[in-house]
């Protein structure tokens, strides 16, 4: 049975080439030099430093640029608040997502059923499994989920025959 996987995830290799230029960039530029102006990557996290709220909206500036060059979409970036750390400085959190939310999979799984297309759809851990008895309804589904989901950065794959 035909069949695909919805799934919502980054491409990491990108995501920190991405933020390794930005700290280099940060680390060159006159505006940031003797300021605590800094980005790093730990696990699925990012974690931008700065003197000031300004200085942050600058990094985090120079940030999407950098990872809109590496073709990573920034609607991945979930941008927490940021927080007073010590003294002056702040930091901010900013998390990259990795799988289909619950709420966001239920609401796949409702598209998939409205469709009035014949296929499934199946919650699988953090993806959607998209089944059907015909390619042509699986790409059909495809065309739905990014007309109507597109506020979410979705791909495909998996895609069997």
């Amino acid at each position: 049975m035909p069949s695909f996987d919805t799934v919502l995830e980054a491409d990491f290799v990108e995501v920190k080439n991405a933020v390794e230029n930005a700290s280099k960039e940060i680390a060159t530029r006159f505006d940031f030099k003797g300021t605590s102006a800094a980005v790093e990557l730990k696990d699925k996290e990012i974690t931008m430093f700065g003197d000031a709220e300004f200085q942050l909206t600058q990094v985090e500036d120079l940030l999407r640029n950098k990872l809109t060059k590496r073709n990573v979409d920034v609607r991945f970036l979930d941008i927490q608040k940021s927080q007073k750390i010590g003294g002056d400085k702040v930091k901010q959190v900013i998390k990259v997502k990795n799988g289909i939310e619950s709420e966001i999979a239920k609401q796949l799984q409702k598209l998939m059923k409205e469709s009035k297309l014949k296929v499934q759809a199946a919650i699988q851990e953090d993806k959607v499994r998209i089944t059907g008895a015909k390619r042509d309804d699986l790409q059909a589904a495809m065309a739905l989920i990014r007309e109507k989901m597109a506020d979410h950065p979705l791909s495909f794959n998996n895609f069997r025959d």
